[in-house]
C-alpha cells in the first residue's frame, strides 16, 4: 500500500555534487578568501548585467550597505525605500547613518510606486532604493528618469531578481548600482554572499577598498573599510549555480505559466506581469481575500502543499522603524499575499498538485 505523496515545500535549495566538488577543490587549493574564484565569479556574473563592473561581497545586505557608503550617503541623508520588503533593505540605510523614508507600492507588482516616490523627494533625499520584489522588476523606466531629474542615486535591490529584466535591460544595469544576494533560497546561491554591479570604474574600486579594510595592496590602507569579503568557497559554489541559472529561471517561468493556467478559482489573484517585464518568479505570490489568508495557508498544508508569507509585517511597522506612516497598499498586501511553490526542482505532477490544492481550498472556505 502506497502512502500519501511527500509534502511540497515552499522552497528547495539545490546543493548538488558539482557544488560540493567545487567547494572541495577550493579547500584543497589553500586559496580560500578573495582569490581567483572570486575574480572569476565577478567576471562571469558581469554577463548577467550588461558587462557592468561586479564586486563580490559576503551578503546581499553588505552589498546594499557598502554601496551606500561608497556613494557617500550617511547621516543627514534620506533614502526612499519600499516598506513592503525584507528588513535588510531599510537596515542597510540605517547602518550607514541615513534615514529610510517609506514609500507605498504598486498593488499589482508589489514593487515601489513611482508616484509615491515622487511625492516623498525632499531636500535631504540622496537616493532611491527600489526592490525588484519576488523577481518582478520595479518600474525603472519611471524611477531612473525621476532620479536623474532630481540628481539622486538609484540603488537597485535586486536580491530576489537574478536575470529579471525590463524592456530587455537586466535588473542591476538600470541604476547607479545593483545589489544581489546569494542566500540559499534565492534563484541562485553561493551558500551565502552578495554582488554589487556598477557602471563606474571608480565606484567599483571604492567598493573593493571598502570590502577589504580599505586596502587594495596589503597594509596600504587608503580609506576606512570593513571585512565584507566573499570567500573562494562561496564563489566556487556561485559559479556552478550561475551556470544553471538560465535553465532554472526558465523552469520557474514555465511553472508560473502552468499555475496561471491551472488555478481557476476567482478567490485567488495570480501574479501580474507588467508590459516589458521579464519576471523570474523568485516567488509565485498570489492574493487571498481579506481575512482568509491564514486559514487558506493551513488548509493547503493539510493537503501537503507548503507556502510562505513574504512579508506579514511591513518594515514601517517593525519596532526599529515604527513611523505611523499610512501606506494602504503595503498594509493590504501584507495581509493578503501568499507565496506558493515555484522552485525549479518541482515536477509537473507537483505543480498540478499545488493548483489542485489551491482550487480545492478555495472551494471549501
Amino acid at each position: 500500500m502506497s502512502g500519501a505523496p511527500a509534502p511540497i515545500p515552499p522552497a528547495r535549495p539545490v546543493i548538488g555534487e558539482a557544488e560540493i566538488q567545487a567547494a572541495v577543490r577550493v579547500l584543497r587549493s589553500g586559496r580560500v578568501v578573495q582569490g581567483p574564484e572570486v575574480a572569476a565569479f565577478e567576471e562571469e556574473f558581469a554577463t548577467l548585467v550588461d558587462g557592468r563592473h561586479c564586486v563580490a561581497v559576503n551578503s546581499g545586505t553588505s552589498a546594499l550597505q557598502l554601496t551606500l557608503l561608497a556613494l557617500g550617503i550617511g547621516p543627514g541623508d534620506e533614502v526612499i525605500v519600499p516598506s513592503f520588503s525584507f528588513a535588510a533593505t531599510a537596515n542597510a540605510v540605517r547602518l550607514v547613518g541615513a534615514d529610510p523614508v517609506f514609500a507605498d507600492i504598486d498593488p499589482r507588482t508589489y514593487c515601489v510606486d513611482p508616484r509615491a516616490v515622487a511625492s516623498l523627494i525632499g531636500p535631504r533625499t540622496a537616493a532611491i532604493m527600489p526592490v525588484h520584489l519576488y523577481g518582478h522588476p520595479a518600474a525603472m523606466d519611471e524611477l531612473t528618469p525621476l532620479a536623474e531629474r532630481h540628481g539622486l542615486a538609484v540603488v537597485e535591490d535586486a536580491c530576489q531578481a537574478h536575470g529579471a529584466a525590463l524592456d530587455a535591460r537586466p535588473v542591476g544595469a538600470h541604476g547607479t548600482a545593483g545589489c544581489f544576494s546569494f542566500y540559499p533560497t534565492k534563484n541562485m546561491h553561493a551558500l551565502e554572499g552578495g554582488m554589487v554591479t556598477v557602471a563606474d570604474a571608480e565606484l567599483a574600486r571604492t567598493l573593493r577598498l571598502l570590502r577589504n579594510q580599505g586596502m587594495e595592496a596589503r597594509y596600504a590602507n587608503e580609506i576606512v573599510g570593513a571585512n565584507m569579503r566573499m570567500t573562494d568557497v562561496n564563489a566556487a559554489v556561485g559559479r556552478v549555480q550561475l551556470g544553471h541559472l538560465a535553465e532554472w529561471t526558465e523552469r520557474r517561468r514555465s511553472h508560473a505559466k502552468r499555475l496561471d493556467a491551472l488555478i481557476t478559482t476567482d478567490a485567488v489573484t495570480t501574479p501580474y506581469v507588467a508590459d516589458g517585464a521579464r519576471h523570474v518568479h523568485h516567488q509565485y505570490t498570489v492574493r487571498i481575500g481579506e481575512g482568509l489568508r491564514d486559514a487558506f495557508r493551513r488548509e493547503l498544508e493539510v493537503r501537503g502543499v507548503g507556502s510562505a508569507v513574504y512579508y506579514p509585517t511591513p518594515i514601517h511597522r517593525l519596532t526599529p522603524y515604527e513611523t505611523g506612516d499610512r501606506l494602504p497598499e503595503t498594509d493590504r498586501a501584507a495581509a493578503e499575499v501568499l507565496s506558493l511553490p515555484v522552485h525549479p526542482t518541482l515536477t509537473d505532477r507537483e505543480i498540478e498538485r499545488v493548483a489542485e490544492a489551491v482550487d480545492s481550498v478555495a472551494g471549501s472556505l
